[in-house]
């Protein structure tokens, strides 16, 4: 498994509402800022809890403790956090060889604030990882991969958005899988156009949750967005929280029940290990109704503490599942 995504160090620390309304962004949106923005809402944060993150990150780190080998492309800079990054993705025992930058801006930073309802609200500042570029794509490493993991977050930089053409390429002439996570509702909207070239012509696998596959297609209601999508010939993991999740093809429509989770803490992650626990049973040839089990398994699981990544031994919970 290889994902490519926004290199960041994540700062997640639990805030109120008010705070939220103080900094004038929607609960649960995702909010580019620049750096002095960034220093500006960190001093102003709570005591935070800081790891190396980003959405593509934190779905290959779960590949990984679910028994997968994993591999990692996102840039970051040759500073200290750049070095926590790199030395924290390693410590998971996903293989990370992206050279740090030497010049340009620091490494980017996601700073993730947790209301009591649960919900997730992240300022990001996107730092060094803006310039991952074609450049940085190993073509070795896409071919090497059964699946190719991108990241919808990474759409903004054009620079990055060809980065994944290069790589989508790739991994096409190689016979491998090509997926994509939409990653924002508000993402889907900056950039509907790429999202819907890349769903319809270089993508095998789509994962999005309720609001973002909507905000694809500009419809109001699910069944329309699942009825949209089933004509592309992708294979498209929906998630709906609380409801689960419905897997669609071209030929079927999976409903996958929410895994139980005894006290809900922080939503941060819940899309991404989803992502994680699929793409684990995916890459091995499983039923997609076991792939959206075990990414329902996986999301239960980080969705219970603080943090987007897992505490629990991710490989025990599955064999659960898988026997």
């Amino acid at each position: 498994m290889l994902g490519i995504g926004n290199a960041l160090v994540d700062v997640i620390s639990q805030e109120d509402d008010g705070f939220l309304a103080s900094l004038g962004v929607p609960k649960g949106s995702m909010t580019l800022v620049d750096e002095d923005v960034a220093t500006e809402v960190y001093d102003r944060m709570g005591p935070a809890i800081e790891i190396s993150g980003g959405s593509a990150a934190n779905t290959i780190v779960g590949v990984a403790a679910l028994g997968g080998t994993a591999q990692y492309i996102g840039k970051v800079r040759d500073d200290q956090l750049g070095e926590v990054f790199a030395h924290d993705i390693r410590a998971t025992g996903v293989l990370y060889e992206t050279p740090l930058a030497t010049a340009g801006p620091p490494t980017g930073r996601c700073l993730v604030m947790v209301t009591p309802d649960a919900q997730r609200t992240m300022q990001t500042y996107l730092g060094a990882s803006v310039h991952l570029g074609p450049g940085d794509v190993d073509p070795e490493a896409v071919r090497r991969a059964g699946v190719l993991y991108l990241e919808g977050y990474l759409f903004d930089p054009p620079e990055a958005q060809e980065a994944f053409r290069v790589a989508a390429g790739h991994a096409r002439e190689a016979g491998r899988s090509v997926s994509v996570t939409l990653s924002d509702s508000f993402c889907v909207e900056r950039h509907r156009a790429a999202f819907t070239d890349l769903v319809e012509h270089h993508v095998d696998l789509v994962f999005a949750n309720e609001a973002e596959i909507l905000a694809l297609y500009e419809v109001d209601r699910f069944e329309d967005a699942v009825a949209r999508i089933r004509d592309h010939g992708v294979v498209a993991a929906l998630t709906r929280s609380e409801r689960g999740s419905v897997v669609v093809t071209a030929d079927e429509v999976v409903e996958v029940p929410a895994h139980p989770v005894e006290e809900l803490v922080d939503t941060t992650g819940a899309g991404d290990l989803y992502a994680a626990g699929f793409l684990y049973g995916y890459s091995r040839g499983m039923d997609l109704a076991t792939c959206g089990a075990l990414g329902s398994l996986a999301a239960s699981e980080v969705i219970s503490h603080v943090g987007a990544r897992p505490e629990a031994d991710l490989r025990a919970l599955a064999a659960q599942i898988l026997g």
